[in-house]
């Protein structure tokens, strides 16, 4: 009998230490709780079913990726996980636009547990790299907001939008065959930009039907999770759930926004004539837009909508926090005196806009929150500067511990195979990501002296089927 006492005493005392532990958290669960939310019905309790560690991204151009990139870079620190990052000569893009290959990865950020910087998908070598029960995530956004979106932003610097007179997407509409050359470099943003990240035949004729069914079925088979851009708080509720992350796991800033400015409005007729020249990425995004709303409707709408507003309630307490009180105000790069705050600009009449930190912020404040608060809004090409430091660091003091035997055989074949050129040995300093000077900071062409285009025309990605350990729940 005093046994059970004492087991019951100690089920208590955990069940107390539990709750105290997670705050917060506890009353967001149970209010999803109460609403029978088919995942936190079975688990509670945050923090009970582990977190999901391994997670490829595959970043696309436009779609809300970059918001999304420092959401996993925050997740992997906190959480002490190591992120594959480009080498030198790749800037801060797996040498995009070339097709993904794990020689593209720095040493010092071997064996990975997440990947999410900008490249070309390569199932295989992606295969190769993680960890098997890695799951796969992407983001899609509809492709006539998209398109504008390009055009706009890389209007100096893809030669099929540069030759368009006066910059006109219009005239570039009328007759895209026009200005539009497949082979040449950085094409892929002016033609089903989504379809060529993700691996596939940007120029495939529209009327090769079976080719696009083809491809989307491989796309839904790959990727446990595609979000949608424009339901991005209700994509963060699906992958909370996929990876039994918490709350504060999927708090997040807009990041890489330009001015309202720098947007236009589409006339009528347009939204049409770029879904007839995109069909391929109309076709993903019709899919996958369709598929999201049947995940959140099996997870349960009242469920969905609950669990989206404590989300925004959360995220506006860390922003209130961050910022002094009040909410964060959007910033010129002109005005933002903090450089590793200052977002990249492409040139042009496009301002990418950013933010800064109040200037008594330091005060009675915590240097994790202080550091919590500069993560939140540092633009990707800083980020991952910062993180391919503090990761290099933590290899060299792991690698002195270690005899040349013991490296990880990833690394050893890594350095192996790369080309001279492409060699990042050891004894070198951390490299710093590319200046900005080197192109787009959501897809600039490589540095590579190769030549993108020739490389990558005609050839399609096969993705291969995912396993039973990365099936969406």
């Amino acid at each position: 009998m005093w046994q059970k006492k004492i087991f019951l005493i100690v089920i208590a005392v955990s069940t107390v230490s539990l709750l105290l532990h997670h705050g917060g958290h506890w009353s967001w669960t149970m209010e999803a709780f109460n609403l029978g939310c088919p995942a936190l019905r079975s688990h509670p309790f945050p923090g009970l079913k582990p977190k999901h560690h391994n997670v490829v991204f595959l970043k696309t151009h436009k779609t809300a990726s970059s918001t999304m990139q420092n959401l996993l870079f925050r997740f992997a620190e906190r959480n002490n996980l190591t992120v594959a990052l480009p080498i030198q000569a790749c800037g801060h893009q797996f040498c995009y636009a070339r097709t993904f290959t794990s020689h593209f990865v720095h040493p010092h950020t071997l064996p990975p547990n997440i990947i999410t910087n900008h490249m070309r998908f390569n199932k295989a070598e992606l295969q190769r790299l993680m960890p098997n029960d890695t799951i796969y995530i992407t983001i899609l956004r509809e492709p006539s907001s998209m398109f504008e979106s390009l055009f706009s932003y890389y209007n100096q610097y893809c030669q099929s939008f540069k030759r368009v007179p006066n910059g006109s997407l219009e005239a570039f509409l009328r007759e895209p065959w026009r200005y539009y050359r497949p082979d040449e470099k950085d094409s892929m943003y002016a033609r089903n930009t989504l379809t060529f990240d993700l691996g596939g035949d940007k120029d495939r004729p529209a009327t090769d039907v079976m080719y696009a069914r083809a491809f989307v079925a491989e796309v839904d088979r790959v990727f446990s999770l595609v979000m949608i851009a424009e339901y991005f708080d209700e994509s963060l509720v699906l992958l909370r759930h996929l990876l039994s992350w918490d709350l504060d796991d999927i708090l997040y800033l807009k990041l890489n926004m330009r001015t309202q400015s720098s947007k236009r409005s589409l006339t009528p007729g347009l939204p049409a004539k770029i879904r007839a020249w995109n069909s391929l990425d109309a076709r993903l995004y019709d899919h996958f837009n369709a598929s999201l709303w049947h995940q959140l409707s099996a997870l349960g709408t009242d469920c969905v909508a609950r669990e989206v507003r404590l989300l925004r309630q959360a995220q506006e307490r860390l922003m209130r926090s961050c910022f002094g009180g009040g909410m964060p105000l959007l910033r010129s790069a002109a005005q933002i005196k903090n450089k590793d705050l200052r977002p990249w600009q492409p040139g042009g009449k496009v301002d990418i806009v950013g933010y800064e930190l109040p200037v008594n912020f330091s005060r009675g404040v915590s240097s994790q929150a202080q550091e919590l608060c500069l993560k939140l809004i540092m633009p990707e090409v800083q980020y991952t500067r910062v993180l391919l430091r503090s990761q290099s660091l933590r290899y060299r003091r792991v690698y002195q511990l270690r005899t040349p035997r013991q490296s990880h055989p990833a690394q050893q074949a890594i350095r192996t195979a790369l080309p001279r050129n492409l060699q990042v040995h050891r004894s070198q300093p951390p490299p710093a990501a590319a200046s900005a000077a080197q192109g787009p900071a959501s897809g600039s062409a490589s540095t590579s002296t190769s030549n993108p285009a020739a490389e990558t025309q005609g050839q399609t990605t096969k993705l291969e089927p995912k396993s039973s350990q990365t099936q969406a729940t």
